[in-house]
């Protein structure tokens, strides 16, 4: 099993194919297993896959866990391997991170952004019309967490995919309740309360924004918010899709995906 040693801790990642480096970043309690379906993307470009510290098969590690700590994790995995032009997909958390990644780094590693399903805040505030749950509603999921753990796996899983097949909520269900409890509460707050929205005029790479147009979990003017607010960005728009449209479309999602890339040259 190919592990990196990065800051204190033993990250799990995966890279086939070459070319164009293409880094795919998991959502909150989730992992890259979720992103099998994009491995023909890899007869053209690196492909890599990377599991945040906490989660899938990377350490559980006690301390860390945090959206910053996460970004700064990402760029000791690029500068340890030494990669630049990189196009960063980031699905749900995935993007938070990489706002974050740029706010602490900037660009320069980067030629292109994929934001796939994520706001700039979930915390519903004054003057934000695409906040997804109140402080309060955010304290209930942290008692799920501590108190409840399969019941909070379900509830996230409930609002995440239109028509997939059993077996799909099952690997969910595992991914979730892998990861321990105490990484659950930390890591769910601290991405719950992060606000990225005056870093979104910074990404000044290209950027495609996708939205499953049958989300429940988000809160789809939020996505689309990203799209009107970050410089140089379209929106694709997946009518089939949840949450998830690179497992609920994958064909779709990797086309649009691959012709990003194209248009990046």
């Amino acid at each position: 099993m190919p592990t990196a040693s990065i800051n204190g801790a033993e990250l799990y990642y995966h890279s086939s194919g070459s070319g164009t480096p293409v880094v795919f970043l998991h959502g909150v309690l989730m992992s890259s297993r979720f992103f099998t379906k994009q491995t023909p993307l890899a007869d053209n470009y690196q492909l890599l896959t990377l599991d945040f510290r906490g989660h899938g098969r990377s350490e559980k590690a006690t301390a860390g866990h945090t959206v910053p700590e996460y970004a700064q994790d990402l760029e000791a995995f690029f500068s340890a391997r030494d990669l630049t032009d990189i196009v960063l997909v980031g699905w749900s958390m995935g993007s938070l991170v990489t706002w974050e990644y740029i706010r602490q780094f900037g660009t320069d590693r980067l030629q292109g952004f994929v934001s796939v399903e994520q706001q700039p805040l979930d915390l519903k505030q004054d003057g934000y019309d695409h906040g997804v749950f109140t402080f309060e509603e955010l304290r209930g999921l942290m008692e799920l967490a501590q108190t409840e753990h399969h019941e909070l796996a379900q509830t996230l899983i409930d609002q995440m995919l239109v028509d997939e097949p059993a077996d799909m909520e099952d690997k969910l269900f595992d991914e979730i309740t892998r990861v321990p409890p105490a990484i659950v509460s930390a890591i769910l707050f601290d991405q719950s309360v992060r606000d990225y929205r005056s870093v979104l005029s910074d990404v000044d790479v290209p950027t495609l924004v996708c939205l499953g147009e049958d989300e429940t979990l988000l809160e789809t003017g939020g996505v689309e918010y990203v799209a009107e607010e970050t410089p140089n960005a379209e929106l694709k728009r997946f009518t089939n899709s949840g949450h998830c449209p690179f497992i609920e479309e994958p064909e779709l999602f990797n086309h649009a995906v691959s012709a990003f890339i194209k248009s990046l040259s």
